[in-house]
Formats: structure tokens, C-alpha cells, sequence
């Protein structure tokens, strides 16, 4: 039987990543992401990566793509023109929000603005109760006066969010009928399709979002599946999501908020996958890009998940001053600090970096495309770290000279020091930002980030990882093979999975299975129609939820539910499974009060990655005496001066090979800097292991 070739793509913010495996050899490509028209970076990675295995679009079995294009829409609000269609008197549903403040006792906090301003949201007369009965019947005529107003407004997208819509889509597909046959060039996104959950505000957001970002987002893919066509490509193609799965390319058209932080849920994955190989339970994923790092807590060989997103917070990073998009997600914290992050000295003398970005056009002032700003890239050149000919696998080359002077000229003049202390500055306020990050990530989740092994991955992160270990105590560094496309690796490695949700309010007390049976029978059928249609044939597994509280509470928690056909006597299966998770979160019960469930999830899968259990990537044949490449001039930080490192190709590296620091291990796509509180070894899978040095009569 031939080996599957399978494809994944990555866009970043600076860089595509491209990735083609065919059985266990990959061959991985970076090249500049082309921000005007990302699908020119994507074909001309492809080309490239065909080209240099030696084969033709063709012979291509399976196509996946991850993109924070709608990530970025939403961030920089360079959506579509959005109008919302609500119920009459909750026009300003999305503008009031949770009427909550994120900062106390700012009288100037910076609130989120919605995506549809307040003249370009209407509303029609109807009304349904919690139930989803109707209680005002749509009234057709005040629909068709919406279209007028949109008509004159040229509208490109529509969200309609009418209220309860989460129990009886009707009145919302009646709309959107009405809408789509006037308008037929717009875009309609129905709330009872995207986002069908109780709470109004997270479910208008959320279509509003999904609306917007949806013309771009299809136009895209649209136009990028077309020209792979052309190529000759005729395999399938999928998208990965936000939640850790893969979605069918006209699922992801129709629902592209789910493609939300794709990219940094394939690095989950892969981390997920290392993990569970290296025998590690509890790890920190740490993916640093050109633009961002990501920051993601992995227990028991799973990621932190989470069912409400914000995106673009306005107000130091704070949990409520973003757009709400309720989206199954993969948990982690973001932030602006990449290899593009900008560095300037502030009017209190202080290095600032990010979360500005040079991105990849003009990119950071080493890549001599015009960027004149120090960046994070400018300064490790700077340092030493990175090999300025061998750079993205040779495809960009770096001025030593144009980083040095950008960084001479914004910072260290600034300050009146030496160079190399201004570019150490740079990169050790980058990584006391990432660290300060985790820090209160892990904090917010009960978590010891010391205690875990840190898997570190993206084109930035090997150089940082080291450092950013010690600052916060983790004491093992886990660098994998094709570290610098992390990301997209984790693409091949994600099943196919699609997630259905519905709000439909249960008194456990009350509890009936029959009604529950046929809810979920339901989604069942959604939910496997979309992973049947990537991958017909395979087995396909289900995974139950339940939201659950006691009542007259505000918040729920996740249930398991039983995989078989609910009876009468699971009424106390669930009530016990409902007290253990209570007792674990919050260490006690409330006696004598009832439980009610408010959602239902369902999510199918199918496992399609045939590397699950792959022979090691370890680098085969005799062991080979350890022999460095080159020497560089590397910055050493407990001496604050240069010293003279040894530089070591990893493909020479064979199992047990042992290196100390302060050394470079360089690759393709990145280099992971040992520093000198650590020594790196080859592990059986072909994995760098840095492990700490423990200093003498240190602990």
C-alpha cells in the first residue's frame, strides 16, 4: 500500500509554514506571509515544498490549513460592512454587554465597541419566550422594511439575532430568507446556527463577529481552493479549528469565527502528542512566532479547553475587555511578543516591546525590506543566536549591520549603553513578558508552572525557551523535531471534529431521559454529518457534555454524560458525576439543593492521522562522535559579555548525544539556544531535551 502524503499550512502573522509528510520523512518550508493577499504566500509555499520532495500537486492525499486571517480581521476591524437584525427593543443588547466593569475603579477604561455600530443595527417585531414559544409571531412586513435599510446602507454581511432564538431557530430562518432573497450577494449568518446558547449578549457577539469576518474568510478559501484546483491538487481539503479539530473547507466557509486562533490549537496538539510520547502528564506549551507567543496548560496529556473566547482585548490584556465569541477553543493566553515585536525606549526611560508588529511587510529592519524599528529578530541577531545566512531555511537573508544600527539607534543611544546590553534589554523584556504571562495564567488556573516541562516550538521560541525556563523555575525544556513549524505539525496530528451545542433548560429533579435521548440523537446526526463528509469510512467516536449548576447559581461546570441511550436510573449517574467535579473544583457540595443543566455538547471524531504510532524520528544509523559545525560569538547573560559557542547541526545528532552549554543547535526553520545553566541531549524520538544544571550545593 502507497505511504499517505499529507500537507498542512500554517499562516501566521509573518510567516506560512509548510509541512508535507509522507510516512515518517516530512520535508518543511518557511516562507513570508503576504498580508495584501495571504493565498499568494500560501501557493508559493506549496510550490516550493512539492518542489523540493520531488512531487506534483497531485499526488497530494489530504490538505490542511489553519490561518489567523480571521483572527486578525477582528483585531484590526477589517471585516466586512456588518449589519445586526435583532428583536424590537434589543438593539443595544451588544452594547450594553454585562453591564459589568473589568476594572474597578478606572473611570476611563477602554470598554470594547461592538462590531455593528448602533446605525447599522435594526430590529423586527417578534418575540418568543425561553421555551421557544411564540408569544408575538413574526411580523413579515417590519423584516421587509430592514431590507430597505440595508439596501441603502450597502451592507455587505447580515447577523440576525433574535432573542431565545437558542430554543426555535424559526423566526431567525424565516428572516434570513427574506434577507437572502433581496440581498442575494450578502452574507447571512443566523445566531441559532453559529452560536445556538443561551445569553443573549455572547450569542449576538458572536454571530455579529462571524458575519463579519465571514465575506473575507469565504472569498479566501474560496479563491485559494480554486487555484490549488488549477495546480492539479484534488484531494480533500480541511480547516483547523479553534477547539483542537478539523472542519470540511464549506463548514469552515459558512462558520469561519470556529477557524479563531487555528494556528495556535495545532500547536496544542502537537504539544499534547510530545507529551504523551516523552511520558510527560503535566507540560506548558510556549509557541512564539513572528507576531505572537502562546502560552497553553496541558494536564493529563489534554489542553485546557474553553467554551467563551475574547478577542482583541483593549485593556491590558484583562479578561472582559474583549469581544465575547463563543466558540468551542483550546485554553491559552496570548500575547503580543514575537520574533516581529517591536522594542522603543518610553519617556520614562524604559524598554517597551510589542505588542505592535513589523509582521512581514517591511518585516524587522535585519530583513532589509524598509523596517527601520528594532525588533525582537533584530535584537537576537544582535546576540548571536541566529545565523544570518541560514535564517527561514536560507530563504531570508539578514543584515547583521541593519539590525545592529537599528538597535544602536532606538535603543542603546537612548539609554547610553553598549549595543549588545541594548539587544539583551530587548530580549529580556520579551521574556519576562512571556514569563509574567504564564505566571498569571497558571495562577488563574490553580497551577504550579514550575513544576512542569516546558515544549517549546514556533520560529522564535528555541531561542527564548532556555531563558524564559529559568525565569520561571521550570527545570526541563522539550524542543521536537520541525520545532520551527510546530504548529502545523499539530495540523497532521488533529482528528476530524465537529461540535454541536444546544441550550435546552432541565431541572435534574425534573429529569426526563426520553426528551434528553432525542436532543441528543439530534446532534448526534449534525454533528456526524460534518465529519462523515472528511473522512467517510472511518470510526467515529462522540464525546457528551453537560452544563451544569445548582440553582439559582451563575456559572456552570462540564459533565461527563454516559455514551449509551440515557434511562431513568441516570438521573443519579449524572447527580453524582455533577457532585464529584463540584467537589474537585470547590471541595464541598450544597446538600439538599436541586441541579439543573442549561447546555448540551456533543462532539464527533475521527482519527485520519496514520502517524499515531510512527517509528521514531530519531536519526537512524551508527553513533556518531560529537562534532561542531561552526563557532559563533554569543552572548552570554551571566557574564555580560560575548563568548565564544559552539555551533551544532541537529540532523548530525544522533541518540545520547549530549551537549553543553552555552551552545547552538541550529535546524532549517529555527535554533534552540543552550544556555550555560543547561545541557541538551537527543532523546529516542529525535527530541532536544534541555535539562538545568543544578549549580554546586545548589537544590
Amino acid at each position: 500500500m502507497n505511504e499517505q502524503i499529507r500537507l498542512a499550512v500554517d499562516v501566521g502573522g509573518t510567516f506560512t509554514d509548510v509541512v508535507l509528510e509522507k510516512g515518517t520523512a516530512q520535508t518543511t518550508l518557511k516562507v513570508l506571509t503576504t498580508p495584501a493577499a495571504p493565498e499568494h504566500g500560501v501557493l508559493a509555499g506549496i510550490d516550493g515544498v512539492l518542489q523540493a520532495a520531488n512531487l506534483s500537486a497531485g499526488d497530494i492525499d489530504i490538505l490542511i490549513h489553519g490561518t489567523t486571517l480571521a483572527t486578525n480581521a477582528l483585531i484590526e476591524r477589517k471585516g466586512a460592512k456588518t449589519a445586526l437584525v435583532t428583536t424590537e427593543g434589543m438593539r443595544d443588547s451588544v452594547e450594553m454587554a454585562l453591564e459589568n466593569r473589568f476594572e474597578q475603579y478606572d473611570l476611563n477604561i477602554d470598554r470594547p465597541q461592538p462590531i455593528v455600530p448602533r446605525h447599522l443595527r435594526f430590529a423586527v417585531r417578534e418575540r418568543l419566550n425561553h421555551a421557544g414559544e411564540v408569544l408575538v409571531a413574526l411580523d413579515e412586513d417590519s423584516v421587509h422594511a430592514v431590507v430597505h435599510e440595508l439596501q441603502a446602507q450597502a451592507i455587505e454581511a447580515v447577523a440576525v439575532g433574535l432573542i431565545h432564538a437558542y430554543a426555535n431557530g424559526a423566526h431567525e430562518a424565516r428572516v434570513g430568507e427574506i434577507l437572502q432573497a433581496a440581498l442575494p450577494d450578502v452574507s447571512i449568518t443566523l445566531s441559532s446556527e453559529v452560536c445556538p446558547e443561551i445569553r443573549e449578549y455572547e450569542r449576538q457577539s458572536t454571530a455579529s463577529a462571524n458575519a463579519y469576518v465571514q465575506p473575507k474568510m469565504s472569498r479566501y478559501l474560496g479563491e485559494l481552493a480554486r487555484a490549488l484546483t488549477q495546480r492539479g491538487m484534488t484531494c480533500p481539503f480541511f480547516l483547523m479549528t479553534s477547539g483542537g479539530g478539523l472542519t470540511t473547507l464549506e463548514t469552515a466557509m459558512q462558520f469561519p469565527i470556529r477557524l479563531v486562533e487555528s494556528g495556535p490549537a495545532g500547536g496544542a496538539i502537537l504539544a499534547v502528542k510530545i507529551a504523551a510520547e516523552c511520558a510527560v502528564e503535566n507540560v506548558v506549551s510556549y509557541d512564539m512566532g513572528g507576531t505572537t507567543a502562546k502560552i497553553c496548560l496541558i494536564d493529563g496529556y489534554k489542553p485546557q479547553s474553553t467554551r467563551t473566547f475574547e478577542v482583541a482585548r483593549v485593556y491590558r490584556n484583562m479578561r472582559g475587555s474583549g469581544l465575547p465569541v463563543r466558540i468551542p477553543a483550546i485554553e491559552m493566553v496570548e500575547i503580543g511578543a514575537g520574533g516581529g515585536s517591536i522594542a522603543a525606549v518610553d519617556g520614562m526611560g524604559r524598554i517597551n516591546v510589542g505588542p505592535e508588529s513589523a509582521g512581514a511587510d517591511p518585516g524587522p529592519a535585519c530583513y532589509g525590506q524598509g523596517g527601520t524599528a528594532p525588533t525582537v529578530t533584530d535584537a537576537d541577531l544582535v546576540l548571536g543566536k541566529i545565523d544570518p545566512a541560514r535564517f527561514a531555511g536560507g530563504r531570508v537573508q539578514l543584515s547583521v549591520d541593519k539590525a545592529a544600527q537599528s538597535v544602536h539607534q532606538n535603543i542603546a543611544q537612548q539609554l547610553t549603553m553598549n549595543d549588545a546590553l541594548a539587544a539583551f534589554g530587548v530580549c529580556e523584556i520579551v521574556d519576562e513578558n512571556m514569563a509574567s504571562a504564564a505566571r498569571v495564567h497558571a495562577i488563574e488556573w490553580g497551577k504550579d508552572i514550575a513544576a512542569r516541562a516546558m515544549i517549546a516550538f514556533g520560529g522564535a521560541a528555541p531561542l527564548h525557551a532556555a531563558r524564559l525556563a529559568e525565569k520561571l523555575g521550570i527545570t526541563q525544556v522539550i524542543v521536537p523535531t520541525g520545532a520551527g513549524v510546530g504548529s502545523a505539525i499539530g495540523f497532521l496530528r488533529a482528528p476530524i471534529a465537529y461540535e454541536v451545542v444546544r441550550s435546552r433548560y432541565l431541572r435534574l429533579g425534573n429529569f426526563d431521559h426520553q426528551h434528553v435521548n432525542g436532543l441528543l440523537e439530534e446532534m448526534s446526526a449534525e454533528a456526524r454529518a460534518v465529519v462523515s463528509a472528511g473522512a467517510a469510512g472511518a470510526a467515529i467516536t462522540e464525546t457528551r457534555l453537560a452544563f451544569m449548576r445548582y440553582v439559582g447559581q451563575g456559572h456552570e461546570i462540564t459533565v461527563d454524560l454516559p455514551m449509551t441511550a440515557l434511562t431513568a436510573a441516570d438521573q443519579d449517574t449524572i447527580r453524582c458525576s455533577f457532585e464529584t467535579e463540584y467537589t474537585r473544583l470547590f471541595g464541598r457540595t450544597i446538600p439538599g439543593l436541586d441541579m439543573e443543566i442549561l447546555s448540551w455538547t456533543l462532539t464527533a471524531a475521527a482519527d485520519i492521522d496514520p502517524a499515531a504510532s510512527k517509528a521514531s524520528m530519531a536519526t537512524k544509523g551508527d553513533k556518531k562522535p560529537l562534532q561542531a559545525i561552526d563557532e559563533r560569538s554569543l552572548f552570554d547573560p551571566d557574564s555580560s559579555a560575548y563568548v565564544t559557542a559552539p555551533v551544532y547541526w541537529r540532523d548530525d545528532l544522533t541518540v545520547g548525544a549530549r551537549i553543553m552549554g552555552p551552545a547552538l543547535i541550529a535546524e532549517d526553520q529555527t535554533t534552540t539556544v543552550v544556555t550555560g545553566n543547561f545541557s541538551a541531549a537527543v532523546d529516542d524520538h529525535g527530541y532536544l531535551i534541555l535539562d538545568r544544571l543544578v549549580p554546586a550545593g545548589g537544590s
